[in-house]
């Protein structure tokens, strides 16, 4: 399986990193071996003095897909659940300065806790998804879907262009803004609308 992630999916997120917003989706991919499962802790790495949380909705796909149309994507996701895309945002920056490639900043080990996946039929309406993130027990970041610059729908049809989708694939669905550092001993609970999907300790 592979993590593909959506970037300066949410224009306020944007603007808070200094990003134009933009025209077409922006995505990158974590490996199997990034995933966090089940409410397991975040162990915070030696090569970063700088990790940031970044809380998204993340899709479970269901089938094998490539060139899909945007009309059909909706039958290629079976769940929708809440992830964090963890960043070493001070690798990141050295990257960028330098015009290289940042996986290094984006794809560690363990960088993507996820949740479990509700089914879809539990959504009536998937452009309007809440969801956020508490730290501490402080809401740090709160979104809802409908305010994507692209959709579920249109991310799949365009990222398929270029990657074929299979099952078990997780598509991250990009941050909105308030996002921040973390430091060992935080706690962060994400959440799609009231239910607490994931819980993150950090260490």
């Amino acid at each position: 399986m592979k993590i593909i992630c959506i970037g300066r999916n949410y224009s306020e997120h944007a603007r808070e990193l200094n990003n134009p917003v933009p025209a077409e989706p922006v995505f990158f991919m974590k490996p199997e071996s990034a995933q966090l499962r089940n409410n397991q802790p975040f162990f915070y790495p030696a090569f970063s003095n700088d990790i940031h949380y970044e809380v998204e909705l993340v899709l479970h796909i269901n089938k094998v897909g490539k060139n899909i149309q945007e009309k059909f994507a909706h039958t290629y996701y079976d769940g929708i659940g809440v992830g964090i895309d963890f960043t070493a945002r001070d690798l990141q920056q050295k990257a960028k300065e330098k015009g290289l490639p940042w996986e290094m900043a984006k794809a560690f080990d363990f960088s993507a806790p996820v949740s479990g996946f509700l089914p879809v039929s539990d959504f009536a309406d998937r452009n309007n998804i809440p969801f956020g993130l508490y730290k501490n027990g402080v809401v740090v970041q709160q979104g809802n879907s409908h305010d994507m610059i692209f959709t579920f729908d249109a991310i799949i049809a365009y990222v398929s262009k270029f990657v074929t989708l299979k099952q078990g694939d997780y598509i991250f669905t990009g941050t909105p803004a308030g996002v921040g550092p973390v430091v060992i001993g935080d706690r962060l609970e994400a959440f799609i609308g009231n239910d607490k999907l994931l819980l993150c300790n950090i260490r």
